[in-house]
C-alpha cells in the first residue's frame, strides 16, 4: 500500500478546493515510486484534463457548481484514473491505495473511475454530480 508524501499540504489543497472564499477547484495526486504526492492544483477544468494520460494513474479532486437558480452550491467529485497503459499490478494496488487518499479526500458527491480521456468531460461530470445531490426545484433543466 502507498503512503501519503505530505499529508499536511494535500489537506491543505483539499481545504483550498472546498473553501468558497479560495480560487482553486480541483486538485491532483499522483505517485512517485511507491508515495502519493500532490501534484497540481488549479482553476480551469481543461487543465485539470490534461494531467491525466494513458500511462498514469492519479486522483483528482474536483469542485463543480450544482443546484438551479434557486439554490446554487458546491459539490465536489473524486476522480480516480487508471491509464490503458498501466501494469495490471499497479492496477489492483490502486483499489487499496484509494483508501489512504480518502484519509484526505474525504467528502465527495460522486466518485469515478476513468480510463478513457472522453471521460473527462466537464459536462458529464456536472450531471453526474447534479444527479448524486438529489433534488433540482427551479425551472430549468432536469437533467
Amino acid at each position: 500500500m502507498a503512503k501519503l508524501s505530505d499529508k499536511n499540504s494535500m489537506q491543505e489543497a483539499y481545504s483550498n478546493v472546498r473553501n468558497d472564499t479560495v480560487d482553486m477547484n480541483w486538485l491532483v495526486l499522483g505517485y512517485k515510486d511507491n508515495e502519493i504526492v500532490l501534484e497540481d492544483t488549479g482553476t480551469d477544468f481543461s487543465e485539470f484534463a490534461s494531467k491525466f494520460s494513458d500511462d498514469e494513474r492519479k486522483y483528482g479532486f474536483l469542485r463543480v457548481v450544482a443546484g438551479d437558480e434557486l439554490s446554487k452550491r458546491a459539490k465536489f467529485a473524486l476522480i480516480q484514473w487508471l491509464g490503458h497503459n498501466v501494469s495490471a499490478i499497479k492496477r489492483a494496488r490502486m483499489a487499496t491505495d484509494k483508501a489512504v487518499v480518502k484519509e484526505v479526500i474525504r467528502d465527495f458527491a460522486k466518485e469515478f473511475l476513468f480510463s478513457e480521456k472522453s471521460e473527462l468531460n466537464e459536462d458529464k461530470i456536472i450531471t453526474e454530480v447534479k444527479k448524486a445531490g438529489g433534488a433540482n426545484y427551479g425551472t430549468g433543466s432536469r437533467d
